[in-house]
């Protein structure tokens, strides 16, 4: 039986978005997706929470707000590449982006749904590298 591919990305397995990633017929705006979906796996295998995806303000869009296995808030930004020629997936998150990010995660945390009980809060950044059918996770914890 084949395996059909979700409406959406976050409905994925891990291995469903590895093989949609592997794919050379995406669009930067679908790398961009399916990175996200990987990402979000790739945490939950590592003892995250999901709280949210693709929130978007003033300010712009939070990738993945996510509960850390230590209960941390941590609103994280996805970044992902096919290759480095211009610079890493991490190096793209620069001063003006980590000010639009904050500002978008007090927007997110003022809403009334949105109280989740935490201990903390943290800025991540994962980068995704695709190279050759692989993915390569590159994830800098308190990146600002």
């Amino acid at each position: 039986m084949a395996d059909t591919i979700p409406s959406s990305p976050f409905d994925a397995t891990f291995e469903q978005c590895r093989r949609q990633l592997a794919s050379c017929r995406l669009s930067a705006r679908d790398l961009g997706s399916w990175g996200e979906a990987a990402s979000a796996c790739w945490l939950r295998t590592h003892g995250w929470r999901i709280v949210g995806h693709n929130w978007h303000c003033r300010y712009g869009e939070l990738d993945l707000i996510a509960l850390s296995a230590t209960d941390e808030l941590a609103f994280v930004e996805i970044k992902t590449r096919r290759g480095c020629q211009f610079g890493t997936p991490i190096e793209a998150v620069g001063v003006t982006k980590q000010t639009n990010l904050r500002r978008a995660a007090m927007l997110w945390m003022l809403e009334a749904d949105h109280h989740i009980n935490h201990v903390g809060i943290r800025f991540d950044v994962i980068g995704v590298l695709v190279h050759a059918g692989r993915i390569r996770f590159t994830h800098v914890p308190h990146a600002f």
